[in-house]
C-alpha cells in the first residue's frame, strides 16, 4: 500500500550500499551501516532550503509578537475577527505557522519507511534461506543475503533488544543476544542525548508566551527534552526498532544539532542591526530662589589657578 514510500527508500539506501560496498565490502556491517547514515544524510540536505525558510518565518513571528498580543487584547471576544486580523498580519510579514511542521512532516513517513523496509530483510516466520531468496524491495536476493550475513560488532543491523530468539537464530549464524544489546544500548543512549540538545536548543528559540493559552503549550514544550530521549530508550528496549533506526535517530538529531547551529548564524547575520540611541543628558537645574549655590569640590581652587 506504501509502496511509493518503500521503493524511494530503499533505493537511496541501495545506491550508498553499492557506493560503500566497493570500498568495505558488500556484507561489510560499516558498510550497511554507513548507507543509512547517508540515506540521513540525503533526506536532510534536500530539506536545508525548506528548513531555513522555516526558521525565518519563525524569527518573524517572533518580532511580530507584541502586535499578535495586542490584538488578542482587541479581538479577544470576537474569534472570525481575531482569525481575520492574525491572518493579515501573517501575509504581511510573510508568516507561515504551518511551515514548522514540514520538515518534521516529511521525515515521518520516511522514518516509517525505513522500519518496514529493514523488518522484511528478516521475515518472521521464514528460514534464512528462504528470506535470501525474497528480494526487499530495491534489493534483490544477493543484497538481501548480504544484509542478513552483515554484523556490526557483531550484531545484525535489522536485530533489536526484544527480538525473540528464534529470529536472532534466523540471520544465518547464531546471534547472541548480549551482543545485540551491547550494540544497541550505547547507540540508544547517544542518540537520547542528541535528542535532549536538539530540544532544549530549539526551545530556546520559540517565541515568548504572549497568553495564558501559548503560555500552557509552552509550560507543554519544556517536558520534551526530558520525554523525547525517553522514547528513543524505551523504544529501543521494548519496542522492535531495530539497531539501523538506531543509527538513523541518532545521525538525524547529530545533523538536527549541527544544522540548528549554522541556520541560527545565518538568521543572525541577517537581522537588520539595533538602532543606537543618542545618550540621554541630563538638563542642568537651577537653584531655586534664595537656595546657595552647590559648588563641586576643587571648584574653587580651579578658578583660583586661572585667575593667577
Amino acid at each position: 500500500m506504501l509502496d511509493f514510500l518503500y521503493y524511494p527508500v530503499s533505493a537511496v539506501m541501495w545506491f550508498w550500499h553499492q557506493a560503500f560496498g566497493l570500498v568495505l565490502g558488500p556484507s561489510s556491517g560499516v558498510a550497511w551501516a554507513l548507507s543509512v547514515v547517508f540515506l540521513v544524510l540525503t533526506l536532510r540536505a534536500l530539506m536545508i532550503r525548506p528548513v531555513l525558510s522555516q526558521m525565518r518565518s519563525a524569527q518573524r513571528m517572533r518580532r511580530i509578537a507584541p502586535q499578535l498580543a495586542e490584538l488578542r487584547t482587541r479581538h479577544g471576544r470576537d474569534k472570525q475577527k481575531l482569525a481575520e486580523e492574525t491572518m493579515k498580519l501573517h501575509r504581511e510579514h510573510g508568516v507561515s505557522p504551518l511551515g514548522s511542521f514540514l520538515p518534521v512532516l516529511v521525515q515521518i513517513p520516511v522514518f516509517v519507511a525505513l522500519l518496514h523496509v529493514l523488518r522484511y530483510f528478516n521475515r518472521p516466520g521464514l528460514t534464512f534461506d528462504r528470506n535470501a531468496a525474497i528480494p526487499n524491495y530495491v534489493f534483490g536476493p544477493d543484497e538481501v543475503r548480504s544484509f542478513l550475513e552483515a554484523r556490526l560488532f557483531g550484531a545484525p543491523l535489522s536485530a533489536y533488544v526484544s527480538m525473540p530468539q528464534g529470529l536472532l537464530d534466523s540471520f544465518g549464524a547464531p546471534v547472541d543476544r548480549i551482543s545485540v544489546v551491547a550494540v544497541a544500548v550505547p547507540l540508544m543512549l547517544l542518540a537520547a542525548v542528541a535528542t535532549h540538545v536538539t530540544a532544549r536548543r530549539s526551545l530556546r528559540q520559540q517565541q515568548p508566551a504572549t497568553d495564558p493559552q501559548t503560555a500552557r503549550i509552552a509550560g507543554v514544550m519544556r517536558l520534551t527534552p526530558w520525554l523525547f530521549p525517553l522514547g528513543a530508550i524505551v523504544g529501543g528496549l521494548f519496542f522492535p526498532f531495530p539497531i539501523a533506526i538506531l543509527v538513523y535517530w541518532l545521525t538525524s538529531n547529530a545533523w538536527t544539532l549541527g544544522q540548528q547551529h549554522v541556520i541560527g548564524r545565518i538568521i543572525e547575520r541577517e537581522q537588520p542591526p539595533a538602532p543606537v540611541r543618542a545618550p540621554v543628558r541630563t538638563p542642568a537645574v537651577a537653584p531655586r530662589p534664595g537656595q546657595k549655590p552647590i559648588r563641586k569640590p576643587g571648584a574653587t581652587a580651579a578658578r583660583a589657578r586661572r585667575g593667577a
